[in-house]
């Protein structure tokens, strides 16, 4: 692959600031403790709403056990209710302070991009925490209905031996939370394919023919990201390949803009 050489002409901005190691080391350290803040400081105001976070993920479940009575969360250790508050302010402090991380690595990185790189790159400071977004709100709205109602129906499924369910509220939440990073990382696909080939990594054609390893890739992805059933895995799938033929067409909307 050819990597074209940049010169002055090439970019009226050429002037890129000159840093020592040393001088990078410390932009780095400042970087980081912001970013170690701003988790910390989404955590502290999380804590309290852990539960009201807790029950609106739960929703879905309980909406399908609406009829039985008896449905309740369990929980087997003593320390578990509160090690799965822990847990949900750590992942919830993060994920809002998402667009704070994601502008802090930009900030490091811009002063070695050129001024036409920066113009590119900055939508996406946007675009990215927003697809991450949309990837949740599927898992939580369709993902989590169409799945929760398939493995419900083993309840009523087993005349020989009648099975009910006792949710494990540690488990559910980490089953949810693995859903909610899997969908919301895997809707990150067309940010990277338009990056790979504005940065000349890859080209528009080779996307094209590399479709149907993609393809295999995409399930084989799916399966190790999504909890060991074939419905999340698919449903992970098709999403994924949707989104790369999105980022197809969008790599060649830019190119041509």
């Amino acid at each position: 692959m050819r990597i074209k050489k940049r010169n002055r002409s090439q970019d009226n901005n050429f002037r890129l600031k000159k840093y020592t190691l040393e001088e990078h080391f410390q932009e780095l350290k400042v970087c980081f403790i912001k970013v170690f803040l701003a988790i910390v400081t989404s955590i502290i105001v999380v804590l309290p709403f852990c539960w009201d976070i807790v029950h609106f993920l739960a929703k879905p479940l309980m909406k399908l056990q609406a009829k039985n009575s008896n449905f309740k969360f369990i929980y087997t250790k003593l320390t578990e209710p509160f090690l799965t508050e822990c847990k949900i302010a750590i992942i919830f402090g993060i994920f809002f302070s998402l667009p704070f991380i994601i502008y802090q690595i930009y900030i490091f990185l811009a002063p070695g991009l050129y001024k036409s790189e920066r113009k590119f790159i900055a939508p996406y400071l946007f675009v990215s925490p927003l697809l991450f977004l949309f990837g949740i709100m599927l898992v939580y709205y369709i993902i989590m209905p169409i799945s929760w109602q398939f493995f419900l129906s083993f309840q009523n499924h087993n005349i020989i031996m009648p099975l009910s369910l006792e949710a494990k509220i540690s488990e559910y939440i980490e089953l949810v939370t693995e859903l909610f990073l899997a969908f919301g990382l895997a809707f990150q696909l067309p940010i990277v394919t338009n990056l790979l080939v504005k940065f000349q990594v890859v080209s528009i054609n080779g996307l094209r023919k590399a479709r149907r390893h993609v393809i295999v890739l995409i399930f084989v992805l799916a399966a190790i990201f999504t909890p060991p059933d074939v419905i999340s895995q698919i449903l992970l799938a098709l999403p994924l390949i949707l989104l790369y033929e999105v980022s197809i067409f969008s790599c060649k909307w830019i190119k041509n803009a």
